[in-house]
């Protein structure tokens, strides 16, 4: 009876004991997934591209092997200008590039990327992750089958290259620039021509005079795209990009198929991967801004006060008039602008104050 008893509850031992090791132990039999990522920007193109690329890698080493992601750059796979299409279609699983790309499909996605003399970089940051812009973005989205993660930001871009000099609102009247977004209304406000184009086809396209005028990133990625060969006037400060965000879109359906734990992954490896393009470009832009000056004679110039003032007040006009043909924009932007004001007002204490000691 005793060896009957004994040998019973051995059995159960053995049993849970066997359970607890497969639960706890690795398993080689778990799910894996293999994704494909597209991009908008040109092969090995620095910080972005490469980023990218970077991100895939960390996420394959964090989820030892379940959850491989190959990218392709724009053109490779799909067209750069399509990759929303083909993540929101399922063709491919993930895309990264610049929300503001889909200003004609989604005119609220526009707020995700840059507002003209809005956000800055920090300031985007805490409205994304602190106050309700990333549940926001999703809710945009959603009609899509998309979700999206900040992944990346430039910090405040430059003005851009200009044939000739901007001394005048009167001057941008009839200029062919290339400038997405919101800033490429406003600059129509003001009578310039706004077109999109890809990066690999801004150079082509200035130094032929397709173009008058382009605005890209910063100093580091400006230099590598030799525009100083084509536009000597080189503006600043980027107004119309103050701390634009790149993002990282997702197919829903995909998403939902990814167990908690490799989700997790994703945004982990999303959001450093925020971080450390915005360090990067940190870092890179002055260096950069010496060559140009130095090395190649570029004349960098701040835009007229005169100019930006008017280009403000053309801001303040195409936001009200966008969100007055747009529900969803007009929930955006009323959102936006009640964290800016909020920000701005910690601001005029924090950084904006320093700011102003640095100089006393």
């Amino acid at each position: 009876m005793k060896r009957r008893e004994f040998l019973k509850k051995a059995g159960v031992g053995t049993l849970l004991a066997g359970g607890l090791m497969t639960a706890s132990a690795p398993s080689h039999a778990a799910k894996r997934f293999n994704w494909k990522l597209v991009t908008t920007w040109p092969p090995n193109f620095p910080i972005f591209q490469e980023g990218v690329k970077r991100f895939a890698k960390d996420i394959r080493k964090m989820s030892k092997g379940r959850l491989k992601i190959q990218v392709f750059a724009g053109g490779e796979l799909v067209p750069p200008m399509q990759t929303f299409d083909a993540v929101s279609q399922g063709s491919v699983e993930m895309g990264h590039g610049s929300a503001y790309y889909w200003a004609g499909k989604v005119p609220a996605a526009q707020f995700f990327t840059a507002v003209p003399f809005g956000l800055n970089a920090q300031g985007m940051n805490a409205w994304l992750y602190h106050g309700g812009g990333l549940e926001l973005w999703q809710e945009v989205y959603e009609r899509y089958n998309l979700t999206a993660l900040p992944m990346g930001n430039t910090g405040v871009q430059m003005g851009g290259w200009f044939r000739k000099e901007i001394n005048s609102l009167a001057d941008l009247k009839g200029l062919k620039i290339r400038i997405p977004g919101l800033g490429g209304k406003v600059m129509a406000k003001a009578g310039a021509n706004p077109v999109l184009l890809a990066g690999g086809e801004i150079y082509t396209a200035l130094e032929r005079g397709t173009i008058d005028a382009t605005e890209w990133v910063g100093p580091y990625h400006d230099l590598r795209l030799g525009l100083y060969r084509a536009a000597k006037h080189y503006y600043y400060p980027g107004w119309h990009e103050p701390g634009p965000t790149l993002e990282l879109s997702i197919n829903k359906k995909a998403w939902d198929s990814l167990p908690k734990d490799l989700q997790l992954i994703v945004r982990t490896a999303a959001m450093a991967s925020n971080l450390n393009m915005l360090s990067e470009f940190e870092a890179r832009n002055l260096e950069a801004l010496h060559t140009l000056q130095s090395k190649y004679k570029v004349q960098i110039k701040e835009f007229p006060a005169d100019v930006l003032h008017q280009l403000r007040e053309l801001t303040q006009i195409t936001l009200r008039e966008e969100a007055a043909k747009d529900a969803m924009f007009k929930k955006v932007y009323e959102a936006y602008r009640t964290f800016q004001e909020s920000n701005e007002a910690w601001s005029a204490v924090s950084e904006a104050a320093y700011a102003r000691a640095l100089k006393s």
